[in-house]
C-alpha cells in the first residue's frame, strides 16, 4: 500500500473514532432529566463517563466500586468488564449493568437516544420492612379530599379497580 493511502486510511480511521463518542443520551430517573453530552456508543447499554454516573442516580465510582451511601457494588477498573472499559484513555461505566445487577428496571429508545430507570428495589426495602403505607389523598363518593392519616389508628379497607 502506497505511503498517502496509508495516511488518508490513518485520517478517517481518526475521523470516524471520534465521530463514534459525538453521541449523547437523556437519562429519566427519579423525576430527573439529564442530559448526557457523550455516551459510549453500544447497541443495547448506557456507558458514560464515571463523574456523569453521580449526576444520573447518585452512585460514586470508588475504588471499592460503584457506591451509594453504605452500598457498593465491586467493579473492576483495573481491566475492560461487563461494568467498566477504557477507550482512547478515558473509562466508561455501564449503567444498564448497575441497573441488572440491581434489579433495576429500564427501558430505553434507542433511535431517540433516551434511557429511563425505574426505581430500585435496594432503596425500597425500607418502605416493605417498616410494612407502613404512604400516606395519599384521593376524593371520596361525595368529593371531598380525604388522605390516609385521616384514619391512623382505625382499620380501614381500600378497594381499587383498573378498567385494563
Amino acid at each position: 500500500m502506497k505511503t498517502s493511502a496509508r495516511v488518508v486510511l490513518a485520517l478517517a480511521s481518526i475521523f470516524f473514532s471520534c465521530l463514534t463518542f459525538a453521541q449523547s443520551a437523556t437519562v429519566l430517573y427519579n423525576e430527573r432529566v439529564v442530559v448526557i453530552d457523550e455516551v459510549l456508543p453500544d447497541a443495547s447499554d448506557l456507558w458514560v463517563k464515571p463523574e456523569d454516573l453521580t449526576r444520573i442516580n447518585d452512585f460514586e465510582l470508588k475504588p471499592q466500586g460503584a457506591c451509594l451511601d453504605e452500598l457498593c457494588i465491586p467493579v473492576l477498573q483495573d481491566r475492560d468488564s461487563d461494568m467498566f472499559v477504557t477507550r482512547q484513555d478515558q473509562g466508561w461505566f455501564n449503567v444498564t449493568e448497575l441497573a441488572n445487577i440491581l434489579q433495576q428496571s429500564w427501558v430505553a429508545d434507542y433511535g431517540a437516544g433516551v434511557w429511563s430507570f425505574g426505581g430500585m428495589p435496594v432503596e425500597r426495602r425500607a418502605f416493605f420492612q417498616s410494612a407502613e403505607a404512604p400516606d395519599f389523598l384521593l376524593p371520596d363518593r361525595d368529593g371531598n379530599l380525604v388522605s390516609l392519616s385521616d384514619f391512623a389508628g382505625k382499620q380501614l379497607l381500600l378497594l381499587t379497580w383498573a378498567s385494563w
